[in-house]
């Protein structure tokens, strides 16, 4: 019995190696027929951060200064899915229906991941992993790895060679 993929949820790190992941994504949808939410998460402040924004920037609202950070990570990615449409599929970004949300949340990474597709009822993850070799990465872990240690949800993880 072959598993049903309505719904994929695409994390990014927003890095600029990130297109091949992307393809994988597109892949898995066309095979599928399956519509694809693209996610970025943005870590929370910590409280030094927020101290310091209250310091040195008082007019300013922590608050605000994330709320404006999203919205243009979230242009950014806009942006990006139009070039992409425009360079690889050759049309424009209203034609194009690879993608049918894209969503900017705050959150830590990995559990957010994994609400994220719970919440969309995603049938797959595609999240990139660097190919940087260290000795931190067997210790600590990436994110693509703490998504698959906690996710109840399949996860293709596709290597990124930078």
């Amino acid at each position: 019995m072959n598993p049903t993929i309505n719904t994929i949820l695409y994390a990014t790190d927003m890095g600029k190696h990130m297109r091949p992941v992307f393809h994988y994504a597109i892949d898995m949808a066309n095979k599928h027929d399956a519509k694809i939410v693209m996610l970025h998460v943005i870590e929370p402040f910590s409280s030094s951060v927020i101290s310091t924004i209250d310091v040195y920037m008082p007019e300013f609202n922590a608050r605000d200064v994330r709320k404006d950070g999203m919205k243009k990570v979230l242009k950014e990615m806009q942006n990006r899915l139009n070039n992409f449409c425009k360079e690889e599929l050759k049309k424009k970004l209203s034609d194009c229906k690879i993608v049918s949300k894209v969503k900017v949340v705050s959150g830590h990474s990995a559990e957010s991941i994994v609400d994220q597709a719970e919440k969309i009822g995603a049938n797959l993850i595609v999240i990139g992993t660097h190919t940087r070799p260290s000795i931190t990465s067997n210790i600590i872990g990436s994110t693509a790895r703490k998504v698959t240690q906690i996710s109840r949800t399949p996860v293709l993880i596709v290597p990124v060679y930078e």
